[in-house]
């Protein structure tokens, strides 16, 4: 009865799959992406936010966001806050800008509603066709070398210098050597295929340090934390400030882009693209992410988007939303093993954090170097990211340049009024705001 209902409901023969493919499969992503439940409470928890209480938004807006992406649009996609926007929200908007965290999330909320009043409109499509690929490209790189600088920080391999801004740190200090051990160890397990490779990775290290005296054990499981401290603790009217909208189009933007390569990367990879290359409810994919973010925020934690990772669980045969739903329960699961997750420290996900730059660097690959018009507005975004440690001044300075340069260049064919517009809001930001 149960196989015949989820057979209706997901089609899971047309699709050819079955609920024992589908459930491994949802293992299979989750193991994947299962480090967010460590290193998005280690990030989070830095501006004053309850640790316990983050976790527990963690694991209850990536089952909420992968549940909405399984049951109502059918897709194997998972969902759980982002890397990246996590960094922003702590560095960038909170300890960069001096914003509370509560604004903060009334700042993600705010770029949720956006997105799903775009996604209802159905003008997505028009934003991310005007947006130039050089500048995605520049984005999504930038967003990695933000992690990179963080990951480096938080492991003090990278300190800070009065003369130089920063220096190498002690590299005997034990936080520096596990981090790396944990980066290394990571990128060969990646390398070999191992499923959950970022997982074990943190594991390891954490399991290590216990063992040589350099981290406490604190338990393995428990019943969750509360979540109170967090719920419903958003301040919208914070989130107001004029300032704060270059924040909100940031979380908006990256999402954006974020939720729209990996839905169409997934969807090829699965072979779910219709006759004309196009994704099927897509509507549907877009409007359970922005939802999912809405959520999260109420819950009390940064921007939750769709996860690439999800691809690990299209290669072992999940086709249908029963293997997102499957991710799901395992994240309702997880909020049972709180104290191992208050066990993990900082120099552990360091590692973590810097395999996942690695991967979003890899972008600069597929930029037009032989041009320097589309080149150089690439790398303005890409360095201004780690060096002003705000993904917000890099996006700003990313739109500035391309269109100063594509302008003195004659280019003018190159450039769309959306782009251009966006470029004088971000000049005159700067001009008058900072």
């Amino acid at each position: 009865m149960l196989k015949r209902l989820l057979d209706n409901h997901f089609k899971l023969s047309e699709h050819h799959t079955t609920v024992r493919t589908e459930v491994i499969a949802g293992i299979t992503t989750f193991l994947t992406m299962a480090y967010i439940i460590f290193v998005n409470p280690s990030i989070l928890s830095e501006t004053g936010m309850d640790y316990g209480a983050v976790f527990v938004a963690t694991c209850l807006a990536a089952a909420i966001g992968s549940l909405i992406m399984g049951v109502w649009a059918n897709y194997p996609i998972a969902q759980a806050p982002g890397m990246g926007l996590n960094a922003f929200f702590t560095y960038g908007v909170v300890l960069g800008m001096g914003y509370t965290w509560e604004a903060a999330l009334g700042a993600v909320f705010f770029s949720g509603f956006t997105f799903l009043l775009l996604s209802i409109f159905k003008v997505r499509e028009w934003i991310i066709n005007s947006i130039p690929l050089s500048l995605r490209l520049g984005i999504a790189a930038g967003i990695g070398l933000f992690l990179a600088m963080i990951a480096l920080k938080n492991a003090g391999i990278v300190v800070a210098n009065p003369a130089t801004y920063v220096a190498l740190g002690d590299m005997t200090q034990p936080s520096a050597l596990y981090a790396l051990l944990g980066f290394f160890v990571i990128t060969a397990l990646a390398y070999l295929q191992v499923t959950g490779a970022v997982m074990i990775g943190i594991l390891g290290v954490t399991i290590l340090a216990m063992v040589l005296g350099h981290n406490d054990y604190v338990g393995l499981m428990s019943m969750p934390p509360s979540i109170a401290p967090t719920l419903m603790a958003l301040d919208l009217a914070g989130a107001f400030d004029v300032a704060m909208l270059s924040v909100i189009f940031a979380f908006l933007f990256v999402d954006l882009f974020d939720t729209s390569g990996t839905l169409v990367g997934v969807a090829h990879r699965g072979g779910l693209l219709d006759k004309d290359g196009k994704l099927p409810r897509l509507n549907r994919a877009m409007i359970s992410d922005s939802s999912a973010s809405m959520a999260g925020a109420v819950l009390g934690t940064s921007t939750t988007t769709s996860y690439i990772e999800s691809t690990a669980g299209i290669a072992s045969g999940g086709r249908t939303g029963l293997t997102a739903v499957v991710v799901a329960i395992l994240f309702l699961v997880s909020l049972f093993f709180a104290p191992l997750a208050g066990s993990i420290p900082a120099y552990a996900t360091a590692g973590a954090l810097l395999y996942v730059a690695s991967l979003m660097a890899g972008s600069l690959a597929h930029a037009n170097w032989e041009d320097a018009t589309e080149a150089a507005p690439v790398l303005i975004a890409a360095l201004a990211m780690p060096l002003t440690f705000s993904i917000a001044e890099g996006i700003a300075l990313g739109f500035i340049s391309y269109v100063a340069i594509k302008a003195l260049s004659g280019r003018f064919q190159d450039l769309n009024p959306a782009v251009v517009i966006l470029a004088l809001l971000f000049a005159l930001k700067f001009l008058f705001l900072d």
